[in-house]
């Protein structure tokens, strides 16, 4: 059972659900306690959003896409839950360098990962990603109080999370593997 959701890009949280992606990178939300991002939860439901969205904050092959979901966006005021993340341990990072290596494990553009990294104080934090995907997807109401930009939604309702890995154990170990060479790991959370 998952009661709480993560904000994300659509386009991110389709790249998490094929397997193209395999972390994610998070700054803070301007709508979060001292504009600051807090790895409060291990286990959370993708919140795809459509807000801020922009096809070169992401790679062109990436950016592609961006019509398509736009067009394929639920209709009304609902959001379709489909996979769900489990973390591991999250790393943060303070240095660009090795943020930009990276850079095979996610869908961001350099450029993007640049500016996020530098906005406010350098620093980004790294969820090493496990993604399931559910049989059944989730339906819940887009509330008022899901909106502005923070990172974390609860649901107020516990949603059964029973699915089937992205990535098998070996593609994932080997994720885990690279990301803790890459960051050494800089510094645990």
């Amino acid at each position: 059972m998952v009661r709480f959701a993560f904000k994300e890009w659509a386009v991110v949280c389709e790249a998490l659900g094929r397997g193209e992606q395999a972390l994610i990178l998070r700054k803070g939300g301007i709508a979060e306690e001292n504009g600051e991002f807090r790895p409060d939860h291990a286990r959370f439901w993708l919140f795809p959003t459509y807000l801020h969205q922009k096809a070169e904050g992401l790679k062109p092959s990436v950016a592609a896409r961006l019509h398509r979901l736009e067009e394929e966006k639920p209709a009304g005021n609902t959001v379709t839950l489909t996979h769900y993340v489990e973390v591991a341990r999250p790393f943060r990072s303070l240095r660009l360098e090795s943020l930009l290596e990276l850079d095979p494990l996610h869908v961001w553009s350099e450029a993007t990962v640049r500016m996020r990294f530098a906005y406010r104080e350098p620093g980004l934090f790294v969820l090493p990603a496990r993604v399931f995907r559910v049989p059944e997807p989730v339906t819940v109401i887009n509330k008022p109080e899901y909106d502005g930009c923070k990172t974390w939604v609860d649901l107020e309702n516990d949603w059964p999370a029973n699915g089937i890995p992205v990535l098998d154990d070996r593609q994932f170990a080997d994720v885990l593997e690279t990301i803790d060479r890459v960051l050494n790991p800089v510094a645990k959370v």
